[in-house]
């Protein structure tokens, strides 16, 4: 069954400072689109403001999970990811002091998601080998990269129909960025996800986007219809490809 997300009008901010004015974007039944934005453009508040940490003044947030259909301004986060909605927030935030397995076993407190733990943890397992090598590690002491995998498979462990992620690259060597963008492409085709990324960079999140949209002090600049209409826009050159 198809899950998809709209965004409305969204006006959002922390408390008299405005962030997002007039904010709309479409994320179809199984499409990975791309928010694309450098830093302090609202890329974070608009993900935050979809899983409830920030709530919006105007506008109307929608997801259709396995086609039904939810209002999501005013529902506590809780009651967003009980939905089947998981978030990989910038900076990972994981539980430094708790192990791999640990971590991993907290993204599935969600209902739905408790009957398939032991599914899950094998799927993420696999996905992620090098997360089984070091499943009794602590968090807080492996690399960025690993702690990268880690948070994204925390969030599946949630079961979800929607992923939203926030920054994947941030703080990670350009191999290391490239390998990230390649398990959400694959992560997302195993688990027939629906997917938000926000990313500033350009280069790789085209590369498993099927479109996106540009943000820019707090408003949506641009829409490309396809990986090769953002390409060729002059906004992404001069901010993104140095022209």
């Amino acid at each position: 069954m198809a899950s998809s997300l709209t965004v409305a009008n969204v006006d959002a901010g922390y408390g008299a400072v405005r962030v997002l004015e007039d904010v709309s974007l479409q994320v179809g039944a199984g499409e990975t689109v791309a928010l694309l934005g450098t830093n302090g453009n609202g890329k974070s508040t608009l993900m935050k403001s979809i899983m409830g940490i920030v709530q919006p003044v105007a506008g109307s947030i929608r997801a259709s999970i396995d086609d039904v259909e939810h209002e999501l301004i005013g529902r506590s986060t809780e009651e967003i990811v009980d939905l089947g909605i998981a978030f990989v927030p910038e900076g990972r935030r994981l539980f430094p002091k708790l192990t791999v397995t640990e971590n991993l076993l907290l993204g599935a407190f969600r209902p739905k998601a408790r009957s398939a733990i032991q599914r899950n943890l094998d799927f993420c397992f696999e996905t992620f080998p090098r997360l089984k090598e070091r499943a009794r590690q602590l968090a807080g002491s492996m690399s960025g990269g690993e702690q990268q995998m880690l948070a994204l498979a925390r969030a599946l462990m949630s079961a979800p129909r929607i992923l939203l992620i926030d920054e994947p690259s941030v703080g990670l060597a350009p191999l290391l960025v490239k390998r990230t963008i390649d398990k959400i492409k694959e992560l997302k085709e195993g688990y027939d996800l629906t997917v938000l990324m926000a990313e500033q960079n350009f280069t790789q999140a085209i590369r498993i986007a099927d479109r996106g949209y540009v943000i820019v002090h707090g408003r949506i600049a641009f829409t490309g219809d396809s990986a090769e209409a953002l390409s060729n826009n002059e906004l992404i050159r001069e901010f993104y490809l140095g022209a």
